[in-house]
């Protein structure tokens, strides 16, 4: 199983949607939530995607469709 961290940044109109729900129903990836940043108007997430290397690489490609900025992440952002 391959894993992944992400940056993930969301636009005004994306905060209140549910699209990391929806991208872990839609393309089978395990998500995991590192950090987080939430307000009203922007948000920012540190998340952990695992799965078929495949399946995160369409799942990734998804997310930037629905208008999330992806940034890799390299080591382990809680602990350091």
């Amino acid at each position: 199983m391959e894993r992944q961290r992400m940056k993930f940044t969301f636009p005004p109109d994306l905060v209140t949607q549910p699209v990391i729900y929806n991208m872990g129903k839609q393309f089978h990836v395990v998500t995991n939530i590192r950090r987080a940043n939430v307000s009203r108007d922007r948000g920012w997430m540190i998340l952990e995607i695992s799965g078929g290397e495949a399946e995160i690489q369409r799942a990734i490609q998804w997310a930037k469709e629905q208008g999330v900025r992806v940034d890799p992440i390299e080591g382990d952002i809680v602990a350091g």
